[in-house]
Formats: structure tokens, C-alpha cells, sequence
């Protein structure tokens, strides 16, 4: 496993051409991360910047050696629209919709920021515009092509840790010393939909969960506080949520935006544990354990750029060669709808079922 550790198992053999971007919001994550990225990639280039101003695009496509920078508002006129093939969207949650709606409009492929949207019903909105569209839609979770993830997956399907008993999952982080700014988006219920830390955070090992085990969660219980007034226009400061996933699977989670940084997933069967910790946000480290053998497998030079590396070229690779996207927007929707669950548990106190 170590020597084959970071195997793209997902490549398609001989894949030619590659995809050319278009940007939308040119926040830290972008920059930083996502355009270092595609830099590195096999299939991919930058080719548009999109931002709030003229300057800001410009500026920012001079600095990185990119061929064009537009505005929000030239990017839905068409503008540029010979230069990229695909659409990345990094905006904040509101904001998916319009910029989907608008590359289904322009026949565009895109690649959208997780959770899919601010809501279940503005998600399902741009869901619907894709398909109809019939353009390719990938929801951006960066944990389906992360080589910790993958290898965990092949041992859980060749019987590591047998029947699967329990999952466990935390994901927090210190949202107001990372950005001190009690206005940011993240804080507004407008913008980022039904809270901050299941939404932002309890997002990643729900859905990893989901990807490992490929089943769904058919119930939901929760427990949610916001004591702090930076969280009062938020219900999550603190969240702990039991997901009842498919075959009577317990998934544990907690979440924060306000605690120390700490990530992890860990998985228990009959036969033996997988754990991932740290386990999000650029570190992943694979824990195993089986009777009296114990293992820890990471690779140290990867980092969040390496993950988004992957994700862009996984889904060049899909898109050049027309192959089916895990996970499309649909598989996103999903999780909306459980967050839906989620937050209308803990609202109500009682367990709520998600065929309802």
C-alpha cells in the first residue's frame, strides 16, 4: 500500500487535452490554494479570473500570468466566454445558484464549493439548471480523490475491519481567530443557510462517511448551542449530531467554529478500526488497527494544494473523457437535505427521518 499510496486509481488511461478555468470568487482559497493547484495539474489551466471589480480581476490575472480577468457582472454577459471550458465556483453558499444557472446558460462544466448551495430548495434550483443544461456538475469534495481516503476505502470493501459498527467524526476550528471578523459571511445566516458549523465544518466527515461506506443517512438527532454574540445570528456555535445511517450504522459527529482545530473520522467493525487523524483541511494521516497490528501510513509533503490538485484533474479526467462524476450534484443535494435534517432536529428535539 505505501508504494502505491498516492495511485490515482480513478485516471482514465491516455486522457488527452485538458480544461481551461474560469474562477469565480478570488478569496484566500482560491488564491492561495486552488490557482497552486491547477498550476500543478495535468489537465487543467487558469485561464479567466472573476471577482466584485475590474481592478481586483485585472490585478489579480497580472500578478498569477492569467489571461483575463472580468467582473461578476461580465462574467453572467458572456464575457470571455471563448477562453475557459468549465467553471470553478468559490463564493460564498448564497451565491452558487446565479453562477451556475449562468455557465448552464453559456453550456459550461463546473466545479462547485461545497455545501452546493444555502439551502435545500435553492440547491435542488441549481441542480435542476445543470441537468436540464446537461452539463457536467461536480460538487467539490476534495476527500473523494484524497489518497488517505482512497486506500481507506479499498480496505473497508476487502473486509479490513469486517462488519462496520461505528463511526466517530469531529471537525472544529477557531473561525474567529482564523479571520477576526464577526461580520464574515460565515456568521450571516443569509449567506451561509442554515447555520455555520454543520454547514462549514460537519460537512466533511458526513460526507466522507458517505463515501467510505456508501451508505446514506435515513435519521437524524441533534444538539446545537450558540452562547457567544459573534454566533447569534447562527444556531451552531457547538453542534453534536447522531446520523442513523443505512443498515442502522450510527454516525457520531461533532463540530465547532469555536474550539481548538482538530479533525478526525475513525471507523469500527467487527474485525478492525480505520482512523483518519488529522483527517481534513490538507492533513490526513491513516490509522489502522486489526487484533495486535497497528499501522500509521502519511504522506508529509501533502497538503491542502495537493488535494485540490486532485480534485480539478479528477474532474478533467471525468469531463474530457465523459465519464460519470461521484460526486455530481445530486450527491451534494443529498447532503443538504440532511443538513436540513440536522438543524431541524435540534430544533425540535426528536429524532427526524429523512424520507419524511
Amino acid at each position: 500500500m505505501i508504494t502505491r499510496f498516492t495511485e490515482r486509481d480513478w485516471e482514465t488511461d491516455e486522457t488527452d487535452g485538458s480544461i481551461r478555468f474560469a474562477l469565480v470568487g478570488l478569496g484566500w482559497w482560491t488564491m492561495d490554494v486552488v490557482v497552486p493547484a491547477i498550476e500543478q495539474s495535468d489537465y487543467c489551466e487558469t485561464t479567466v479570473l472573476v471577482s466584485s471589480s475590474t481592478e481586483k480581476a485585472e490585478r489579480l490575472a497580472d500578478e498569477n500570468n492569467v489571461e483575463s480577468g472580468i467582473t461578476y457582472d461580465e462574467f453572467h454577459d458572456g464575457a470571455a466566454v471563448e477562453k475557459y471550458d468549465a467553471v470553478y465556483i468559490g463564493t460564498p453558499n448564497a451565491y452558487h445558484l446565479d453562477y451556475v444557472e449562468t455557465a448552464a446558460d453559456l453550456e459550461k462544466a463546473v466545479l462547485c464549493e461545497k455545501p452546493l448551495e444555502a439551502t435545500v430548495e435553492r440547491a435542488e434550483q441549481l441542480v435542476e439548471a445543470a441537468d436540464e443544461a446537461d452539463i457536467p456538475l461536480m460538487t467539490a469534495y476534495r476527500m473523494h480523490t484524497e489518497p488517505a481516503v482512497r486506500r481507506a476505502k479499498e480496505l473497508i470493501e476487502d473486509g479490513f475491519i469486517g462488519e462496520p459498527t461505528h463511526v466517530y467524526g469531529n471537525n472544529t476550528q477557531p473561525i474567529l481567530e482564523m479571520i477576526p471578523d464577526p461580520d464574515q459571511w460565515r456568521l450571516d445566516s443569509d449567506v451561509t443557510g442554515y447555520g455555520t458549523s454543520v454547514m462549514d465544518l460537519g460537512i466533511y466527515p458526513i460526507n466522507t462517511a458517505r463515501f467510505l461506506l456508501e451508505r446514506d443517512p435515513i435519521a437524524a438527532e441533534a444538539r446545537m448551542s450558540s452562547p457567544d454574540e459573534a454566533f447569534d445570528d447562527v444556531p451552531d456555535q457547538y453542534a453534536t449530531v447522531t446520523l442513523t445511517l443505512e443498515g442502522d450504522l450510527p454516525l457520531v459527529c461533532t463540530t465547532s467554529q469555536h474550539a481548538q482545530q482538530d479533525t478526525q473520522l475513525k471507523i469500527i467493525g467487527t474485525e478492525g478500526t480505520i482512523e483518519l487523524q488529522p483527517a481534513f483541511h490538507g492533513e490526513a494521516t491513516l490509522h489502522l488497527a486489526r487484533g495486535s497490528t497497528r499501522a500509521t501510513i502519511e504522506d508529509a509533503e501533502y497538503t491542502a494544494v495537493e488535494e485540490m490538485r486532485e480534485e480539478f484533474d479528477y474532474f478533467a479526467d471525468r469531463v474530457l473523457n465523459d465519464n460519470a462524476i461521484l460526486p455530481d450534484g445530486h450527491h451534494g443535494l443529498a447532503d443538504l437535505r440532511t443538513i436540513e435534517a440536522i438543524h431541524e432536529a435540534a430544533d425540535r428535539d426528536e429524532r427526524v427521518d429523512l424520507s419524511e
